[in-house]
Order: structure tokens, then sequence, then C-alpha cells
């Protein structure tokens, strides 16, 4: 079974060996190269395509003409007639240089200069294309200068206005609607700039509050840190700096120095200041022995408030003090008075 394809391309393989044999005048196996001979008799059967190779001499160069008399022509042929004031050209030198121009053409020159130099390009101020343009636009500018010169006073001599009156008006080319329109999309997109400017503030403000928030928060954990580590030391006695407790933990730092001394000795005389609080009350061997204080409770000896014979003016002599009624008689007592 053979495909199209190989029926296809046995059929041009042969038919290329067989334009081969034909204009070569030998067999299509043969590794030798083609001569020029060959070469040529198959560019003259039309074997070889037209491009690829080049039979004759190189062409003639051409040679430059300067025809000053058909130049002549052509510009006369182009050339009207027409007064100054419909061609409007002038041919001038250009204007003195001013000296604030000059001064700006001597300090770019100097900008120039310095920037080559630093970036080692190898080139000069002379052949440098940036300072050469700005040479050349202010040629420009002191062409234009030197053509209004000479073209204001002339056209004034012939009686022509160079000025648009001041009650002139003219003739819009656009609409005032328009214009309207135009006015209100340049003041929307001012304003949306505005407005993208003054988000973009607002952003970086935001910014800024926040780093600042942070590190202000960080500088109150580790203030809080060091204190509760200086608490630490001086609950375990391994001393500790009080510093913090001066200054309030770093608050109140606009008070004087004698003022806070004052309110820490008055908490100190009222608090103590610091050291142990448990097990105050409870009782050791010093204060078990300690009898100073001791009061003995007089329980209806003589010469006592209440007890004895001078206690009690009245009834219940030598039975101590008088009892509290009871609830009841209490009751009774209020029942009666009302």
């Amino acid at each position: 079974f053979t495909s199209t394809r190989e029926i296809n391309i046995g059929f041009v393989m042969t038919e290329y060996d067989d334009l081969l044999a034909t204009s070569a005048g030998y067999d299509s196996d043969s590794s030798d190269g083609d001569t020029d001979e060959e070469l040529k008799e198959a560019f003259a059967a039309g074997l070889l395509k037209p491009g690829l190779n080049i039979v004759g001499e190189q062409p003639e160069k051409k040679v430059a003409k300067n025809n000053v008399a058909a130049m002549k022509q052509k510009l006369a042929e182009m050339q009207k007639n027409l007064p100054w004031i419909e061609r409007l050209d002038l041919v001038n030198a250009p204007a003195p240089l001013a000296p604030e121009l000059a001064f700006k053409e001597d300090l770019h020159g100097k900008e120039r200069a310095t920037r080559l130099q630093q970036e080692k390009a190898g080139v000069t101020l002379e052949d440098d294309d940036v300072h050469n343009d700005f040479k050349r636009e202010m040629m420009f500018y002191r062409q234009a200068q030197a053509a209004v010169l000479e073209a204001i006073p002339r056209l004034h001599s012939m009686n022509i206005r160079t000025k648009r009156p001041e009650d002139y008006f003219a003739q819009m080319a656009k609409t005032d609607e328009h214009m309207n329109k135009i006015r209100t999309k340049l003041l929307s997109k001012e304003q949306g700039q505005e407005r993208a400017e003054k988000m973009s503030k607002l952003r970086e403000l935001k910014k800024y509050g926040k780093k600042v928030q942070v590190e202000v928060q960080q500088k109150r954990l580790k203030e809080k840190k060091d204190m509760m580590d200086e608490m630490k030391k001086i609950r375990k006695g391994q001393g500790g700096n009080m510093d913090f407790l001066e200054n309030g933990g770093g608050k109140g730092q606009g008070e004087s120095k004698g003022a806070v001394a004052g309110k820490r000795n008055a908490k100190d005389k009222k608090f103590g200041f610091g050291g142990k609080k448990r097990h105050l009350k409870k009782n050791d061997k010093s204060s078990t022995d300690d009898v100073s204080g001791f009061k003995p409770f007089n329980k209806g000896g003589a010469g006592g408030k209440f007890g004895g014979k001078s206690g009690a003016k009245g009834g219940n002599k030598g039975k101590g003090p008088s009892k509290r009624p009871g609830k009841g008689n209490r009751q009774k007592m209020k029942s009666k008075k009302k």
C-alpha cells in the first residue's frame, strides 16, 4: 500500500532528476559538483531561479548631475510673483543673544558637562546631542525674534494693525454648549486628580499614624515589662530599681520632683513601702512574750465604770452593768411610746 504523499514525492524527485540530466548531460546519481559550464547551461535552459546567480558585469554607478538650467526652470515654474503682504517672508540674521539667554545657555552647558563627566560617556560638550538641541532651539527663538522685530515696523508702515482691538468679538468656532461640556470635563478631571492626591495623602498619614501608634504601644509594653521585672526582683529580695515608683511608671512627667517625692513619702507613711505583706498579724515568740499592752477585763470589780458600788447609782448594786432588754420587751416599749 503506497500513500499519496509518497507518490507525490517520488514524482517530484523523478522530474527533478530528469531536468538535471537533460540540462547538464550527466547521471543524477553522480556525486561530482556542478561546473560553471553546467550552471550556465542550466540557467540558459531556465532551470535556475533568478536572484540566486548574477550573470554579467556590475551595475554602473550613478553620477550626480548638477543641471542648473533645469533647476532654474522648475523654480520659475513654481515661483509666483505675489505682494509681500501675501507672502510675509523674511530673510534676516538671528537677533542678538540677550544676557538672560546667554546665562541659561552657559548654565545648561555646565550642567551637561558635569553630567557627561559623571557618566563617563566619552563625548565632548560640542558633540553632545542634548546641548546641541538646546542651542538649536535657542537659535530658532532668536531667528523668530529677529523676524518679529523687522516685520512689526514694516506692517505699521503699511497701516496694518498687528493687535486685536479690545472691543473685537470674533465668532467662535465651537458653540457655547460644546465649550461648557469641555469646561465641565476639565473641571471634573481636575477634581478627580485633587481627590486622588488627597486620598493618597490620607493613606500616607494613616500609615504614618499607624506606625507611630505601634511604636507607642511597643514602648508601653516594654515599660510595663521592665516595671514587672523590677517588681519581681523587689518581691524576691533581689534588690531592684525603684525609680519607676518616683515617676509613676512613666506618668505625671510634668510634675516636679518635689511634688512626686512628697506624694511618695505620704504613701509610704500610710501604706508602707513594699516588703512582705503576708502573715503580718501572726504571732511569733517575741510578740507572744510581750504583755506590755495587755489590759485585764474587770468583771464586777471595784472602781469600774459599770461594776461595783461606784459604778451603779441606783438598783442592781454590785451586779455589774445593766443588761439590754430583750426583743419582746423592746417592742412593747416602742408600742407604749406610740
